[in-house]
């Protein structure tokens, strides 16, 4: 059975390393030295990963944040992934930069992607990847923060913590969730 793991961000050269493309910065990291390839039928780039015993298609939507489900849907659909093997690696706010958690299910706490993922797949019960990027502190500045570069502190903080992810991402292909939860939350 097929596994879709997603990163969320914005394509191009302006957003490669602003706070809002988290998702596409661990996607690339599990895709290695596997080469990723523009596909316009799936609305992104895609390549395919053996991850422990499963095929895993990784997704980098070209579609902009905020019509991610448009790439999510094509590629689900098109290979049958049930919903419960989606995995959505994406940016989160209500996190100190640094703190990843995963969690099933919920809102889409007010996230574009995720609001548009939820609103194509017509269903919030897949899995999440929140990468904590911290708050700029007022609501009015939350847009000019995702879309710009992290400190290089915090840039640190949350890449030191995107290799525990990649350790913990086979077993949340293996459905071994309460594992990868007690890995990832207790460091």
């Amino acid at each position: 059975m097929d596994f879709l793991i997603v990163g969320l961000g914005n394509p191009g050269i302006r957003y490669v390393n602003t706070r809002h493309n988290a998702g596409f910065w661990l996607v690339d990291q599990i895709a290695g030295s596997e080469q990723f390839r523009t596909e316009t039928k799936f609305h992104g780039q895609i390549c395919r990963v053996q991850l422990a015993s499963s095929n895993c298609w990784l997704l980098k939507p070209n579609t902009f944040m905020n019509n991610s489900g448009q790439a999510v849907v094509a590629l689900a659909n098109y290979y049958k992934i049930m919903i419960n093997k989606i995995l959505i690696i994406h940016d989160d706010l209500d996190f100190p930069s640094g703190i990843i958690r995963l969690k099933k299910g919920g809102s889409d706490g007010k996230h574009n992607g995720l609001k548009s993922i939820i609103s194509h797949l017509g269903s919030n019960d897949f899995l999440r990847l929140r990468v904590g990027i911290g708050h700029p502190g007022r609501g009015n500045d939350v847009s000019n923060y995702v879309l710009n570069n992290p400190s290089r502190d915090e840039h640190i903080e949350i890449t030191a913590k995107m290799d525990l992810a990649l350790q913990i991402i086979p077993l949340i292909v293996e459905e071994q969730l309460e594992k990868a939860m007690q890995q990832l939350h207790s460091s």
